[in-house]
């Protein structure tokens, strides 16, 4: 039983002074200021859509409305299994439209095939989901950064729909991941976590990466790996935003994480090696994306578990070995390091109202982790229908 209780104290001290360690951190991160650049880069704005008639046209059109030179950016829409009506729609906007179709659908396969057919004609590339809005400068600012030497930059994900409890949840989840995996990262000068759109590179060094990949899901976890093995740091850019819709129901909500889960440990186990051997080799970058981060339980299945084990204590305190006092320290640092991350405007009813899901939203993260086999071998699609757009101000 002892021994039982050291080796969850020895997971559970690792996790709680690795998030509050990124989030003190955190605090002292300073937004690169950039001059407005002279030199305006060609860049391709690739947004795959995968079965996204919902939204595809919407977010094209609003992609085009950059304070950026017409001429020097074009929006192409990567379009794999889209219905004829929204091709036809499509092609009446002033963008490119590649179509595409595979026997079995992936990110990484869509943005290979529009690379390999528009050629080599630009310098940068933005990476958008079907349902992601750029603000109007998005393009501007991030082009200003380009010309400072950043090749790979993750701008900021807000929100872009609080119609339910579970999108606030979702987008607060977020916030806390940018915060403490984005924005402590860099703070501590380690690459930033990136996370899969709103993200700006280099177009010559993302299409060589992108070639050497064919992942199935979580192809962003892949994607910072062999950036960071290639000493390229990822940026993490707070000030610029592009709109992310943000998933309103349970059953959606399970289907997300069931592949962010999944892909977490298959790539665990992929890269553990790896990334010890870069450890010895000084590269703790690597090991820290590889191994540091994914050898952890996701956020919300850590405190729950963590408070199920605090309460336990309490209640068994004569039969166990280890003072609950050790435990309930452990737990205010957690939660200490999540308020550090949640801005003081989102503390108000609706957060509250929100965070009443929580128990039921860890009892269904606790059983999906018997449900990943074989969800990193396919693709699950995150539908989306939501169209228009507000920064997060009252949750």
């Amino acid at each position: 039983m002892y021994f039982i209780e050291l080796l969850l104290l020895a997971y559970f001290t690792y996790v709680t002074l690795y998030s509050f360690f990124l989030s003190f951190a955190a605090l002292f991160y300073k937004a690169r200021k950039a001059r407005e650049a002279d030199y305006k880069s060609k860049i391709a704005v690739l947004i795959p859509a995968y079965k996204e008639d919902g939204v595809i046209v919407d977010v094209a059109s609003q992609a085009l409305k950059q304070n950026y030179p017409g001429n020097r950016f074009d929006v192409v829409v990567v379009a794999d299994s889209l219905k004829p009506a929204t091709l036809v729609q499509l092609r009446r906007l002033p963008i490119t439209v590649v179509e595409v179709s595979f026997d079995k659908s992936t990110k990484v396969r869509a943005l290979n095939k529009a690379m390999e057919t528009l050629g080599d004609t630009y310098e940068c590339a933005v990476i958008l989901d079907a349902d992601n809005i750029m603000e109007p400068q998005f393009l501007r600012k991030m082009n200003n950064l380009y010309a400072l030497g950043y090749k790979a930059i993750q701008g900021r994900r807000a929100p872009k729909n609080e119609n339910t409890e579970m999108a606030l949840l979702d987008g607060l989840s977020e916030t806390i991941n940018n915060f403490i995996y984005r924005q402590g990262n860099v703070a501590v000068g380690l690459s930033s976590c990136i996370n899969g759109s709103g993200m700006f590179f280099e177009y010559k060094t993302f299409r060589d990466v992108m070639s050497s990949m064919d992942a199935v899901g979580g192809f962003d976890r892949e994607l910072e790996y062999k950036l960071i093995e290639q000493n390229m740091g990822v940026y993490y850019a707070k000030d610029v935003v592009v709109y992310d819709e943000k998933v309103e129901n349970a059953e959606v909500f399970e289907k997300q994480r069931t592949r962010w889960i999944s892909s977490q440990f298959v790539y665990l186990k992929k890269y553990f090696g790896k990334g010890i051997s870069k450890l010895f080799k000084g590269n703790f970058g690597y090991f820290n994306a590889t191994v540091l981060r994914n050898i952890q339980l996701p956020r919300l299945m850590n405190l729950g578990l963590l408070t199920f084990i605090t309460f336990l204590s309490i209640v068994l305190s004569t039969y166990v070995e280890i003072t609950p006092w050790v435990w309930l320290s452990l737990l205010f640092l957690n939660f200490l390091a999540m308020m550090f991350a949640i801005p003081g405007r989102l503390y108000n009813r609706n957060l509250l109202k929100s965070v009443f899901m929580v128990p039921a939203i860890f009892w269904r993260m606790f059983l999906l982790m018997f449900k990943l086999k074989g969800a990193n071998k396919s693709f699950i699609h995150t539908p989306h229908g939501h169209v228009g757009h507000t920064e997060s101000k009252n949750i």
